[in-house]
Protein backbone atom coordinates (compact mmCIF):
# COMPACT_ATOMS: atom_id res chain seq x y z
CA UNK A 1 0.00 0.00 0.00
CA UNK A 2 2.75 2.67 0.69
CA UNK A 3 4.38 1.81 -2.58
CA UNK A 4 1.65 2.23 -4.56
CA UNK A 5 0.90 5.82 -2.45
CA UNK A 6 4.66 7.09 -3.27
CA UNK A 7 3.94 5.75 -7.01
CA UNK A 8 0.66 7.99 -6.90
CA UNK A 9 3.13 11.11 -4.82
CA UNK A 10 6.03 10.31 -7.83
CA UNK A 11 3.45 10.30 -10.68
CA UNK A 12 2.18 14.28 -9.33
CA UNK A 13 5.92 14.88 -9.28
CA UNK A 14 7.18 14.19 -12.47
CA UNK A 15 3.50 15.62 -14.17
CA UNK A 16 3.83 19.18 -12.17
CA UNK A 17 7.99 18.56 -13.34
CA UNK A 18 6.86 18.41 -17.39
CA UNK A 19 3.89 20.97 -17.08
CA UNK A 20 6.30 23.54 -15.20
CA UNK A 21 8.96 23.00 -17.89
CA UNK A 22 6.54 23.34 -20.73
CA UNK A 23 5.47 26.65 -19.38
CA UNK A 24 8.38 27.95 -18.06
CA UNK A 25 11.06 26.07 -20.43
CA UNK A 26 14.68 27.04 -19.15
CA UNK A 27 16.61 25.99 -21.95
CA UNK A 28 14.20 27.24 -25.01
CA UNK A 29 14.82 23.43 -26.75
CA UNK A 30 12.39 23.99 -29.24
CA UNK A 31 11.23 21.44 -32.48
CA UNK A 32 9.31 22.16 -35.26
CA UNK A 33 6.66 20.21 -36.09
CA UNK A 34 4.99 21.77 -38.80
CA UNK A 35 4.44 24.78 -40.72
CA UNK A 36 1.59 26.18 -42.14
CA UNK A 37 -0.18 30.02 -43.04
CA UNK A 38 -1.51 30.26 -39.38
CA UNK A 39 1.74 29.29 -37.49
CA UNK A 40 4.37 27.27 -36.54
CA UNK A 41 3.64 24.17 -34.54
CA UNK A 42 6.33 23.63 -32.18
CA UNK A 43 7.23 21.18 -29.07
CA UNK A 44 9.53 22.46 -26.28
CA UNK A 45 11.41 19.71 -24.83
CA UNK A 46 12.17 21.42 -21.44
CA UNK A 47 9.81 19.75 -19.58
CA UNK A 48 10.48 16.10 -20.88
CA UNK A 49 14.29 17.10 -20.43
CA UNK A 50 13.54 18.09 -16.53
CA UNK A 51 11.57 15.06 -15.97
CA UNK A 52 13.86 12.61 -17.31
CA UNK A 53 16.94 13.97 -15.61
CA UNK A 54 14.21 13.96 -12.23
CA UNK A 55 13.75 9.94 -13.09
CA UNK A 56 17.65 9.77 -12.92
CA UNK A 57 17.69 11.21 -9.81
CA UNK A 58 14.62 9.30 -8.22
CA UNK A 59 16.66 6.44 -9.71
CA UNK A 60 20.14 7.12 -8.34
CA UNK A 61 18.66 7.99 -4.52
CA UNK A 62 17.10 4.36 -4.34
CA UNK A 63 19.95 2.66 -5.99
CA UNK A 64 21.79 4.00 -2.89
CA UNK A 65 19.48 3.23 -0.30
CA UNK A 66 19.58 -0.19 -1.95
CA UNK A 67 15.82 -0.12 -2.32
CA UNK A 68 16.18 -0.26 -6.09
CA UNK A 69 14.88 -3.35 -6.51
CA UNK A 70 11.26 -2.55 -4.89
CA UNK A 71 11.15 0.94 -6.06
CA UNK A 72 12.45 0.98 -9.08
CA UNK A 73 9.37 -0.55 -11.07
CA UNK A 74 6.95 1.89 -9.51
CA UNK A 75 9.31 5.25 -10.37
CA UNK A 76 9.51 3.42 -13.79
CA UNK A 77 5.45 3.09 -13.89
CA UNK A 78 4.91 6.62 -12.49
CA UNK A 79 7.57 7.94 -15.23
CA UNK A 80 5.59 6.38 -18.10
CA UNK A 81 2.86 7.09 -17.08
CA UNK A 82 3.24 10.95 -16.25
CA UNK A 83 4.70 11.51 -19.76
CA UNK A 84 1.67 9.87 -20.87
CA UNK A 85 -0.24 12.07 -19.49
CA UNK A 86 1.57 14.87 -20.07
CA UNK A 87 1.53 14.46 -23.95
CA UNK A 88 -2.55 13.41 -23.47
CA UNK A 89 -2.75 17.17 -21.82
CA UNK A 90 -0.58 18.39 -24.92
CA UNK A 91 2.25 19.55 -22.23
CA UNK A 92 5.01 21.48 -24.08
CA UNK A 93 2.56 22.27 -27.74
CA UNK A 94 2.95 25.52 -28.81
CA UNK A 95 1.85 27.65 -32.01
CA UNK A 96 3.33 30.53 -33.01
Amino acid sequence: MKSVLFALLKFFLFLIVFAAGSFLPPFHIEHALNVTPDGTRMFIWDGVLLMTLLFGVILLIEALRKRISSSGPWTAAAFVVAGIAGYALKLGFLTR
